[in-house]
C-alpha cells in the first residue's frame, strides 16, 4: 500500500473510531438534547414499524432498535480498527507460514479486528510493531467497555418499563373503579394523597422518558399497561379534582397533577415525533395514536407511517 492510502487508511479508521465513541457517549451520558447516531437509527426504526400491517409490529421496534444500536457500534468499532491495520498487514503482524496466500490483507485485518474487539485473541495473528502491540490491547478495552455499556444500558430499560406499566395499570384500575361506581351522579374527587401519588410517578415516568429516549420505543401491546392508552383519562381525574373537590388539599394536589401532565406533554412534543395539536389533551391523543391505541384504551391500526411534524414547546 502506498504511503497516501494508507494515511488515508488510518484517518478513516480513527473518523470511524471517533464516531462510535462519541456516540455511546452521546446516547448514555451525555446531555438527553444532544443529537446522536443511534437516536435517528431509533427513530427509523419506529417509523419503519410504523409502516408494516398492524399494531404488533410495533412491539418489535424497541427491541429491534436496542440490537440495531449495538450492533452499529460493533460495526463501527470493527471496521475502523481494521482500517487502522491494513497498512500494516502483513509486514507488521507475526503469523503462521500455512496462512500465507490465503485471503487479502483487508480480510486478515478485519479479522483481526473483531477477535481483538471481541475480546477472543485466538492468537494465529498478532502485532509485531511495537505501536501496533499498544493498539491492539487499547481495542480489546473499548470492547469490554462497549459489551459493559451495552448491558448496563439493556439493565436500565427493564425498571424503567416496569415504572411506566405499574402507573398505566393505576390509572385504568382507578378509571374501571369509577366506571363501576353505583353513584348517578359525577363521579367523586379522589383523596388528596392519590393525587399526590400519581403526580410524583408521572414526574418520574416523565424523567425516565427524558434520560432513557429509547423507552419511548418500546410499545406495549396490553392496552391495561399502557401509559398513552391511559394519560387522557389521568388528565380527566386531575380536572375533576380542579372543578369538583371540596377538599382544599384535593384541590392543590389534583393542580399539580395537571402541571405535571402539561410538562409531560411538553417532553414528548419536545423530543419525540408527537405533534403538538395546540392543547395538552391534543398531545396526549398524538401521543396514543402515535402507540395506535385510543385515548380510551382501546386498540387501534398503527398509522401508515411516523408524525413528521416536529412540535414547538408547549
Amino acid at each position: 500500500m502506498n504511503p497516501a492510502s494508507a494515511v488515508l487508511s488510518s484517518f478513516v479508521g480513527a473518523a470511524l473510531i471517533g464516531l462510535a465513541l462519541f456516540d455511546v457517549f452521546a446516547t448514555l451520558f451525555s446531555h438527553p438534547r444532544r443529537h446522536s447516531l443511534s437516536r435517528a437509527v431509533v427513530a427509523a426504526t419506529w417509523s419503519a414499524c410504523h409502516r408494516l400491517p398492524g399494531s404488533r409490529a410495533l412491539a418489535f421496534a424497541g427491541p429491534a432498535a436496542f440490537l440495531i444500536v449495538v450492533t452499529s457500534w460493533v460495526a463501527f468499532l470493527g471496521a475502523g480498527w481494521a482500517l487502522v491495520y491494513w497498512p500494516w498487514m502483513p509486514g507488521g503482524f507475526l503469523r503462521p507460514a500455512r496462512l500465507d496466500g490465503l485471503g487479502t490483507s483487508l480480510l486478515d485485518s478485519a479479522y483481526f479486528s473483531l477477535v481483538t474487539l471481541t475480546t477472543l485473541g485466538y492468537g494465529d495473528i498478532s502485532p509485531a510493531h511495537g505501536l501496533l502491540r499498544l493498539a491492539a490491547p487499547l481495542e480489546a478495552l473499548l470492547g469490554l467497555g462497549l459489551l459493559t455499556a451495552s448491558v448496563s444500558w439493556l439493565l436500565s430499560i427493564f425498571p424503567v418499563l416496569s415504572r411506566r406499566r405499574a402507573l398505566a395499570y393505576e390509572i385504568r384500575l382507578l378509571q374501571e373503579v369509577g366506571a363501576d361506581a353505583t353513584d348517578p351522579g359525577p363521579p367523586s374527587p379522589l383523596p388528596a394523597g392519590v393525587y399526590a401519588d400519581l403526580t410524583s410517578r408521572l414526574v418520574a415516568s416523565e424523567r425516565d422518558l427524558v434520560t432513557f429516549p429509547i423507552t419511548y420505543y418500546f410499545h406495549d401491546d396490553d392496552v391495561r399497561f399502557a401509559l398513552p392508552a391511559a394519560m387522557g383519562h389521568l388528565l380527566d381525574l386531575g380536572e375533576q379534582a380542579r372543578r369538583q373537590s371540596a377538599s382544599s388539599d384535593a384541590h392543590f394536589h389534583g393542580g399539580l397533577l395537571l402541571r405535571a401532565i402539561d410538562d409531560f406533554a411538553a417532553s414528548i412534543v419536545d423530543r419525540f415525533r408527537v405533534p403538538n395539536g395546540g392543547s395538552t389533551r391534543d398531545v396526549l391523543c398524538a401521543y396514543a395514536r402515535d402507540h395506535a391505541v385510543g385515548s380510551d384504551g382501546s386498540e387501534r391500526p398503527a398509522p401508515p407511517g411516523p408524525f413528521r411534524a416536529r412540535g414547538l414547546r408547549l
